[in-house]
């Protein structure tokens, strides 16, 4: 299979245990900077780009084996025997499958806010917004941000996107592929066959929002048997940026050795 050597932002000390964070759909190694420096002071963070995302580079394939195997790729470019993985959203099913195919790799696995499941979320719409922005006609940020917000409601979430917004040459572009985003998007929201692998039984940690529904214990336990739940009250899918102090407590105390 075919890799692509991700980018990546690099946190704490090498001789401390290493920890790899996964970002989800249309994010990047910039959303988890942090909560990466809170963790570096006990863990060695990186924070890898997944393809397509950030400046990793573009590749027409993007679905769960391939993004696997550019993190087995990026761990064992590093040198690392294992690693610890926390993985966010599309981060967390990423996470999930590099487990079930490599468990002898992975030291503790966090999955925040998702299951090996295949959801019925589209990403048409978002797709179709950020494609449908005039960018010969945007000057600044806002004005972009204004005209998102006839397709996009959500500020949050149109701030989010808007980080791939770049300024290129003078020039606003998006620094992501969108057409593959949208070739590919239903992977995205699917999650491979697992039913010919074997559970993962090692040490792994699920953290849900407590106002979110993308996670329920039995969708999780046939896969991970010896996994732990936790819920963050007041939080929904985007959990460490709405209640970073719990979520930082939570993954600390399950990393500490022991």
């Amino acid at each position: 299979m075919e890799t692509v050597e991700l980018a990546f932002e690099e946190f704490g000390a090498p001789e401390n245990s290493p920890l790899i964070i996964l970002h989800g759909f249309f994010a990047s190694s910039r959303n988890w900077r942090q909560v990466a420096q809170k963790l570096s002071a006990r863990f060695h963070v990186y924070v890898p780009d997944m393809r397509n995302h950030g400046a990793s580079p573009q590749h027409p394939v993007m679905d769960y084996p391939a993004m696997t195997a550019d993190v087995l790729q990026f761990i064992d470019d590093r040198g690392l025997e294992t690693a610890s993985l926390l993985g966010h959203s599309m981060g967390g099913k990423v996470a999930m499958w590099f487990a079930l195919v490599s468990p002898e790799r992975v030291d503790k696995l966090i999955v925040a806010d998702i299951a090996p499941v295949s959801y019925q979320h589209n990403f048409d719409n978002t797709v179709q917004a950020l494609k449908a922005l005039p960018l010969a006609e945007i000057s600044n940020r806002k004005q972009a941000e204004t005209l998102l917000a006839l397709r996009i409601p959500e500020l949050n979430y149109r701030q989010f996107l808007l980080q791939n917004l770049v300024l290129k040459d003078g020039k606003y572009c998006w620094r992501l592929d969108l057409d593959i985003f949208q070739r590919t998007a239903h992977h995205i929201a699917a999650f491979p066959d697992a039913g010919h692998l074997a559970p993962y039984t090692g040490k792994a940690l699920f953290i849900a929002g407590g106002d979110s529904d993308f996670v329920k214990p039995k969708d999780i336990n046939w896969l991970f048997p010896e996994a732990a739940f936790s819920t963050i009250a007041d939080a929904g899918h985007w959990l460490h940026v709405q209640q970073p102090d719990d979520f930082n407590a939570l993954v600390e105390d399950f990393l500490a050795p022991g």
